[in-house]
């Protein structure tokens, strides 16, 4: 396999799992809010990382364990509140879909949530600067693994939030938009568990 389809397939399979981020895409997509931005943010969010990764930056992030631990508790913290706000809208049901009908926030209040779950998720981290840039070590020439893993990180965010829309005739009832609230909550506090307890 090239370099650049190992890229493609190794990075698309690590950020295939629902997260925090997804979730808040998948939210936007259905609502159809400032998709554009938002995808591109976590899109040229990876791409930074992903770039870092590939230039050497992985072993800098693994020896400076406190940024790991400023990370991992910062995001725990804002991951609890944000699935607290999800279940809180879950808890009201229908009043959940009269709130996505409705105004929809500002594009810098989703722009800014959009990269606090990005740049705050020490998995991200992980994943894209220690994983992918260790990986990308083995591969010749190793920006080309990169660049596969950028291209998989805009293709995924893409069909994410315009593929999104897809599911908006399944979301025209309370209750679907209660499950959906309910699930991005647990979801969040399953992260923010697993953050605190590594």
């Amino acid at each position: 396999m090239g370099a650049a389809a190992a890229g493609f397939v190794l990075g698309l399979s690590l950020i295939l799992a629902i997260g925090a981020q997804n979730a808040f895409i998948l939210r936007q997509g259905l609502r159809g809010e400032h998709v554009l931005a938002l995808v591109l943010v976590c899109a040229v969010s990876d791409a930074v990382l992903i770039a870092l990764g590939v230039a050497g930056f992985g072993a800098l992030v693994l020896s400076l364990p406190w940024v790991v631990d400023v990370a991992r508790w910062g995001g725990a913290i804002f991951l609890i509140v944000y699935g607290g706000m999800s279940l809180r809208a879950a808890w009201r049901g229908g009043q959940a879909l009269e709130a996505a009908r409705g105004a929809a926030p500002g594009l810098w209040r989703a722009v800014a949530t959009c990269l606090m779950l990005t740049w705050a998720n020490p998995h991200v981290y992980l994943d894209t600067v220690v994983l992918l840039g260790g990986l990308s070590a083995q591969y010749e020439p190793a920006w080309m693994f990169g660049a596969g893993a950028v291209a998989a990180s805009f293709f995924f965010f893409f069909s994410l939030g315009y593929g999104a829309k897809l599911l908006r005739p399944v979301f025209a009832s309370p209750r679907a938009w209660r499950m959906l609230d309910a699930g991005v909550g647990l979801v969040m506090w399953a992260i923010a568990a697993r953050l605190v307890t590594q």
